[in-house]
């Protein structure tokens, strides 16, 4: 088999990119997968090679190490099997580089500690996931770093509230809750015109569906325990970055040497290979039980990006080039105590604080708890979805007799 050469990769299609991504025959003495490899010390042949090692600095990246004859020099500084991931992802995503964390909070916590400092001020999308805002609100606020909440819907207007301490403007577009959307190449736009750092979750899309670097993004973060894994069973974050920021980020991810497991990087290579197949069958899926649910006389309104009715809809078409299986309904007004009917009535949903698996997830959520910058208030009830992989008829079958112990529950 001739290796794959860069104008065949360049004419591949995304499904087979992520066959052929992230092999490599030599480091896997012929076999197709790369396995994992377990290590932390690196021997060196003698004593010429170990000063040479010293001479290159602390944070050599792996194009020089290769030229110097050491790919490899400690296991926290990556191994055979991330390094392929790291190939891989680099490649999908359209970035200079990659480095991969234990999770997708250590990815999003790297990457704001690659960019500011004490005294430095972040913009922070109002509909951020939740740990991110957790993470803002104490250890940066601790480390002298001011974060500003902003209305997600802010487009360009984000040009009004930099300062000149402000490093970085983050955005998640959808909000992995209330699915707000965001124009990220207008904020872009307005961020670089100052010279700032854009910081993306782009965990709900990947770069499947939406190319972050492409769109402007300088960092894109991803929880890999999400689609990458695809099974619920592994935890992993991907932080990717421009040429610009490659350094920083690996100059911090090295410094607080927080490699990835072994077993976790090699089932995130595994589930590279289907990943575009089981987000496709995502996207059918739930927008197939969206529609359904949009129908249902207990449901006011469905929060799902690819619904022409949705507020963020014209950005998602022209943006994004699909769905994934995570969206999120308003419920008719109703009690808690009947939510929760519904909720334990349900035998395929489970409830879990995660997404992107094989198996289908619902949790309730209520964005007013912590929301600052905008409010929210969206008429009864919310639930978030994350849509598996079961027969849709069955889901739908399951969530009918939910629907029916909620409209039969009683206050006591």
């Amino acid at each position: 088999m001739t290796r794959l050469t860069p104008e065949t990769k360049g004419k591949l299609r995304p499904r087979s990119r992520l066959v052929h991504l992230g092999r490599d025959s030599d480091l896997s003495q012929g076999f197709v997968n790369v396995p994992p490899f377990r290590g932390s010390t690196v021997l060196y042949p003698d004593v010429a090679t170990l000063k040479k090692r010293a001479s290159i600095g602390q944070y050599p990246d792996l194009e020089t190490l290769k030229e110097l004859g050491m790919r490899y020099t400690y296991g926290t500084r990556g191994t055979p099997t991330t390094e392929v991931l790291c190939a891989a992802w680099t490649d999908v995503s359209g970035a200079a580089g990659t480095m991969l964390v234990p999770s997708g909070l250590a990815a999003i916590i790297g990457a704001l500690l690659s960019v500011v400092s004490a005294g430095d001020h972040v913009l922070m999308t109002d509909s951020v996931y939740l740990p991110t805002r957790s993470f803002c609100n104490t250890i940066l606020k601790r480390m002298g770093v001011e974060t500003t909440y902003y209305d997600p819907a802010i487009g360009a207007g984000i040009g009004a509230l930099i300062r000149d301490k402000t490093r970085a403007v983050f955005v998640e577009s959808p909000g992995s809750q209330s699915i707000d959307m965001q124009d990220i190449p207008a904020i872009a736009a307005a961020a670089h015109q100052r010279d700032i750092c854009v910081i993306a979750d782009n965990t709900w899309a990947t770069p499947l569906f939406f190319p972050p670097h492409a769109r402007g993004v300088d960092i894109a973060v991803e929880a890999g325990t999400k689609y990458l894994s695809g099974h619920s069973d592994l935890l992993l974050g991907m932080i990717s970055a421009s040429e610009r920021w490659l350094d920083p980020v690996r100059r911090t991810v090295d410094s607080m040497a927080i490699p990835a497991g072994p077993e976790d990087v090699f089932l995130g290579l595994r589930g590279l290979r289907t990943m575009e197949l089981r987000l496709r069958e995502a996207e059918r899926q739930a927008l197939g039980v969206a529609l359904w649910l949009r129908e249902r006389p207990e449901v006011l309104r469905v929060l799902h990006p690819a619904l022409p009715d949705h507020p963020g809809h014209d950005i998602w078409k022209r943006d994004f080039s699909g769905s994934s299986g995570l969206f999120s309904i308003v419920l008719r007004p109703a009690s808690d105590g009947a939510v929760a009917a519904f909720l334990d009535a349900l035998e395929l949903f489970g409830m879990g604080y995660s997404w992107g698996g094989y198996e289908s997830l619902v949790i309730p959520f209520d964005c007013s708890l912590y929301r600052t910058a905008t409010k929210w208030a969206p008429g009864g009830p919310t639930l978030r979805f994350s849509i598996g992989l079961e027969d849709i008829e069955d889901l739908k079958d399951d969530l009918d007799g939910a629907f029916a112990r909620l409209r039969e529950y009683r206050e006591d």
